[in-house]
């Protein structure tokens, strides 16, 4: 079944039905004050975001800790915003925002980088592989790069750990030096897993870390892209062509200041391109829980 704008409205008419989504899936009727550490009934505060509780008055906002805590922006625009994140395949720019929502491009530009944050935080860094399992690695230059050497002089590159048909974890690298590779490889894939790489020196580390990883690699040089024992990049470089086409095709160029946030956003849609009805879902309903001031 799709998500539909029409869909989208229904479910969420105005602000009032998105603060009380956001207090139903933090708290909920019944959620035992901080304070007085009864377990209470929670009434709406009609003059801010609120609900105080039956007992001791103490209030409860459900924005903490969320993207939209301390925006004057309506709720109802950050939820449609986040709902036409999930909805184009290829990200949603800050004039795209900016059209669409009726804001300032300054203030378009704000929501879109929160959330990719948002984004990036719901998906996390849940380590992948293990025995049994396959995590191919990759690194791209990002903005294209010199030939030869390292290349990619004030450039951004990033690299790919992608378990088969499961999930992927990028992260923004200084180089393709070992030091800068090796560290994000063990903190993130798990031990006995059969890592395939391409020719590059830095990957010759991963059959000296005691992590127990079966390494292959082909040569892309010799024009190898399946080697003798199935050993491929493919799909990693798959995931780093969409990337770029996004960055590329939507957002033109992206700083290296601010990339971690798109890879975070190319991340949390790949790891749910199976479900993707669970992304809106989870991104509208996944904040920590914090305590908020006194009434």
């Amino acid at each position: 079944m799709k998500q539909t704008v029409q869909d989208f409205f229904k479910r969420f008419p105005d602000d009032e039905a998105c603060l009380v989504h956001l207090f139903e899936s933090s708290y909920g009727q019944g959620h035992e004050c901080p304070k007085c550490e009864k377990s209470a009934k929670w009434y709406r505060i009609k003059a801010e975001r609120a609900y105080s509780c039956q007992w001791c008055g103490h209030h409860l906002h459900p924005t903490v800790g969320t993207p939209f805590a301390k925006s004057r922006t309506s709720l109802q625009l950050w939820f449609f915003a986040i709902f036409l994140f999930i909805k184009s395949r290829n990200g949603v720019s800050a004039k795209e925002l900016e059209r669409q929502l009726g804001v300032t491009y300054k203030t378009a530009w704000r929501m879109g980088h929160e959330i990719r944050k948002h984004m990036a935080a719901v998906d996390g860094n849940t380590p992948i592989g293990g025995s049994g399992k396959t995590v191919q690695i990759d690194e791209t230059f990002i903005g294209g790069h010199k030939k030869g050497g390292q290349g990619g002089k004030g450039k951004a590159i990033v690299l790919a750990m992608i378990e088969g048909e499961g999930d992927v974890v990028t992260e923004v690298i200084e180089n393709r030096g070992t030091m800068a590779i090796m560290p994000y490889v063990m903190e993130n894939v798990l031990a006995d897993t059969e890592i395939h790489t391409d020719e590059l020196p830095a990957y010759k580390a991963i059959k000296r870390v005691d992590m127990n990883y079966n390494h292959k690699s082909v040569d892309h040089s010799a024009k190898q892209y399946v080697g003798p024992d199935g050993q491929t990049t493919n799909t990693a470089e798959g995931f780093f062509f969409h990337l770029k086409r996004t960055i590329k095709g939507t957002h033109i160029w992206v700083s290296r200041k601010h990339l971690s946030k798109y890879t975070g956003e190319a991340e949390f849609m790949y790891n749910r391109r199976n479900r993707p009805l669970t992304m809106l879902p989870e991104l509208l309903s996944t904040f920590p829980m914090q305590g908020c001031s006194k009434g």
